[in-house]
């Protein structure tokens, strides 16, 4: 089978032309990862959904052909993409939120790759640099856990221009966890990404905007927080943390991740953006039915700062 019958669906014409469904969306992507597609093929599918934008329908069904194309990794508490790209990002601090959820007693998975990015926003540097790979936190990168994703992602370097799989490798939770953290770019995907998620029967999902789409909140802003909780839609908003107007990654203000963990580094802000995170993310994976009781968790966590042991069950 070829491709050409669903680019016919979707650029066949004004008038004719109509998004796919979640099954032909499917059966489209998985011919894709399967490599039998013609890249030209690819290529004009990719670009006409750009244009006019995905639907939820498409996501889902693009999602759950990645999800059945690769063998799926131990089962985790939380999913944690990280697929951010970009030069203005200072050190991951969500990478200490993550830490803090397995001091919870819940283990992390994050799965991504990263672009165009310095030397101190670099997530697998930080990483190795903290160790933090282990001990209920796992890293896997994108290029190992699949090929052929990793190939359609680097189409950017191609066409010049981001495809729906930026948001597909988030949705994608390749450890089958029960709840996924995801953040955004662009504010207008939030919702596509919780609908997408209702129609796969994801049962708990929580999307922000994050800085260059990581899933890392800024604390001197209010929060709009999209994404499901046993499987209904959620759609609120988390207050600002602080009165500081400071910008999520002040290229004057850099931080050192293992300075601000042992404390040895001072910095108010990027400890309220830590603790921030870590809420949203204990409130996604069950550690407390409201944000507030989950802030009170991150707080208490991060002022003691001490190994927990893992949570039985």
């Amino acid at each position: 089978m070829t491709l050409a019958p669903f680019v016919r669906i979707v650029a066949q014409g004004k008038g004719r032309a109509r998004s796919l469904t979640q099954s032909e969306a499917t059966e489209a992507m998985s011919l894709i990862l399967s490599g039998k597609a013609a890249p030209e093929a690819v290529g004009a599918l990719l670009m006409v959904l750009r244009l006019r934008g995905e639907t939820d329908a498409e996501i889902a069904g693009f999602t759950a052909a990645l999800r059945a194309s690769t063998t799926p990794l131990p089962i985790a508490d939380l999913d944690w993409p990280s697929y951010a790209a970009g030069r203005t990002r200072g050190a991951p601090l969500f990478l200490l939120s993550a830490k803090l959820v397995v001091q919870a007693g819940y283990s992390v998975t994050m799965h991504g790759w990263n672009s165009h990015q310095s030397a101190a926003a670099d997530l697998r540097e930080a990483l190795g640099a903290l160790q933090l790979d282990g001990g209920g936190l796992s890293y896997q990168p994108l290029e190992a856990l699949s090929p052929a994703a990793f190939d359609l992602l680097k189409l950017r370097d191609t066409f010049g221009l981001r495809s729906c799989i930026n948001t597909v490798l988030r949705m994608w939770n390749p450890a089958r966890a029960r709840a996924s953290v995801q953040g955004v770019f662009h504010p207008s995907y939030r919702g596509l990404q919780s609908r997408a998620a209702a129609l796969l029967g994801d049962q708990n999902l929580t999307v922000i905007k994050g800085g260059g789409g990581e899933f890392e909140r800024n604390p001197a802003k209010e929060a709009a927080v999209f994404g499901v909780r046993n499987g209904v839609e959620l759609n609120q908003t988390a207050p600002a943390l602080l009165t500081d107007a400071r910008r999520l990654h002040e290229p004057s203000s850099p931080v050192d991740l293992a300075a601000l963990w042992t404390g040895s580094q001072d910095d108010a802000f990027a400890e309220a953006t830590v603790i921030g995170t870590a809420a949203l993310a204990l409130w996604t994976v069950g550690a407390a039915d409201t944000l507030a009781s989950a802030s009170s968790i991150a707080e208490s966590l991060w002022q003691s700062r001490h190994p927990h042991s893992r949570r039985a069950g």
